[in-house]
């Protein structure tokens, strides 16, 4: 395999918390507001062109059988219970028996370009996800990680971890210097586990480093909750596209499927606690119309957290993440609302859409001068950044997702700022494009099939 001799260990998940905070933050919503809803999930392979072997294909089927398992332990859910305590007793309870079933609940499939029975035969995965949203919503994280792993051992093997963790250091030291407040958000697309980790030591470094230093910037955590329980460091995040989605298509309301999801959110939640909102899922424009809206809670909910209703939404949430299409056009749209609003409150913008050193600097500057404290997810840039030890050349990442496609059997779409994130049942996009208004939004930079290639 190139100049990796062997694979490294641990070779695939070994910790259901091996997954990013939102995953966990939203099935604590899900037990409580959607435990029977029926879900169906989808992969896309935003890079047609990189395939899989078919030895990666069986080595994922080998990873998922061990998936199941894995148990959540005793020290885990401790963890859970110190460093994130908007967790409820009723979800952290629920995690003590919780485990996943792949062979009932995952459908693997590889599509040769040429058969010849080889392990070395080149083609697609495909892989099919069924089951109560409860039960699957911790597969996405965990199986897109062994995808890109797999391409890695498989497919493109040139490459060794040679300087990995004194990279994350150094790009940790510049974005600290440079005062960006940031978090890693890289396990969906890591190069590996071992990756993964080196990039944590060096960016723990790196935090250490920018103490002793003084500089102005910090970083925050990871949104992966293992490693935040093996750094002792904040895990980081709220809530993903997923969320939106599927609540619109159980509900079949796309024209309050904003409110709905909000309202939900701060139900489980309540005030002041995970309130990042995300606003892209059917367009920014349609989310603000309901970020505007007075807070009013789902009303067969007499358990919530007690939120004030004179207030809207907008207000109560500590900001914003941008995570398609154009930040600057981001910036101004979203200061134009808060400006209209009346909201004087200095407002969170996270940035997380692809990003390097040189963005996290240019939006730093375009948030700070519209009046926002900036902070960054940045992934993919930290846990796959790597050459061919041959050509020298940048080793390009997958970039793959997984999303919700069916929810009660209704199709479940995302539109996104940016033509290229829109996923899910062509006439239902069309359709929920009619209703809402949706402008299509089409960004110089937003080639999803090209996003990491020079970075």
């Amino acid at each position: 395999m190139g100049q990796q001799a062997t694979p490294p260990l641990p070779e695939g998940i070994t910790s259901l918390l091996d997954t990013d905070l939102y995953k966990l933050t939203m099935q604590c919503a899900i037990l409580k507001y959607f435990p029977d809803v029926y879900v169906t999930y989808s992969f896309t392979n935003r890079t047609p062109h990189m395939k899989l072997r078919r030895g990666a294909y069986k080595w994922i089927l080998q990873q998922m059988d061990k998936l199941a398992n894995v148990r959540v332990s005793a020290d885990e859910r401790a963890f859970l219970k110190r460093k994130c305590p908007y967790l409820n007793d009723a979800y952290i309870t629920f995690l003590e028996t919780f485990q996943l079933k792949p062979t009932e609940q995952v459908e693997i499939k590889f599509h040769p370009t040429q058969d010849t029975g080889s392990d070395e035969d080149e083609g697609n995965v495909e892989y099919i996800i069924k089951g109560l949203w409860l039960d699957t919503i911790l597969y996405e994280i965990p199986l897109l990680a062994l995808t890109s792993q797999a391409y890695f051992m498989f497919t493109d093997t040139e490459w060794n971890y040679d300087q990995q963790e004194e990279k994350a250091f150094q790009k940790g030291c510049t974005l600290l210097e440079n005062g960006c407040v940031f978090s890693e958000f890289g396990t969906r697309r890591r190069r590996d586990y071992h990756t993964h980790d080196l990039v944590m030591q060096g960016l723990s470094r790196a935090a250490v480093e920018g103490k002793k230093q003084g500089w102005k910037g910090a970083f925050t955590g990871t949104s992966n909750v293992h490693f935040a329980m093996k750094y002792d460091t904040n895990a980081v995040g709220t809530v993903a596209h997923e969320w939106y989605m599927t609540i619109a298509a159980i509900t079949d309301d796309y024209e309050n499927a904003n409110e709905l999801a909000l309202q939900y959110w701060l139900g489980c939640f309540g005030e002041g606690v995970l309130g990042i909102a995300l606003t892209d899922t059917f367009g920014t424009p349609a989310f603000l119309k309901a970020f505007r809206k007075p807070i009013s809670l789902p009303k067969t909910d007499t358990t919530s957290n007690q939120v004030d209703g004179s207030k809207i939404f907008a207000r109560v949430y500590t900001g914003v993440r941008q995570d398609s299409g154009d930040p600057t056009y981001f910036v101004k749209t979203v200061r134009e609302f808060y400006d209209r609003e009346g909201i004087t409150d200095k407002k969170v913008v996270v940035f997380s859409d692809s990003l390097d050193i040189e963005h996290c600097l240019e939006y730093k500057n375009i948030a700070e001068q519209a009046g926002f404290t900036p902070t960054f997810g940045v992934g993919t840039f930290f846990t796959n950044d790597y050459q061919n030890t041959t050509t020298n050349e940048k080793s390009k990442p997958l970039n793959i997702v997984i999303k919700i496609a069916t929810a009660n059997g209704r199709p479940a779409v995302k539109l996104s700022d940016n033509l290229g994130k829109n996923t899910g049942d062509h006439e239902k996009v069309q359709e929920v494009k009619k209703t809402l208004g949706y402008v299509e939004q089409d960004w110089k930079e937003g080639d999803e099939s090209n996003r990491w290639a020079q970075k």
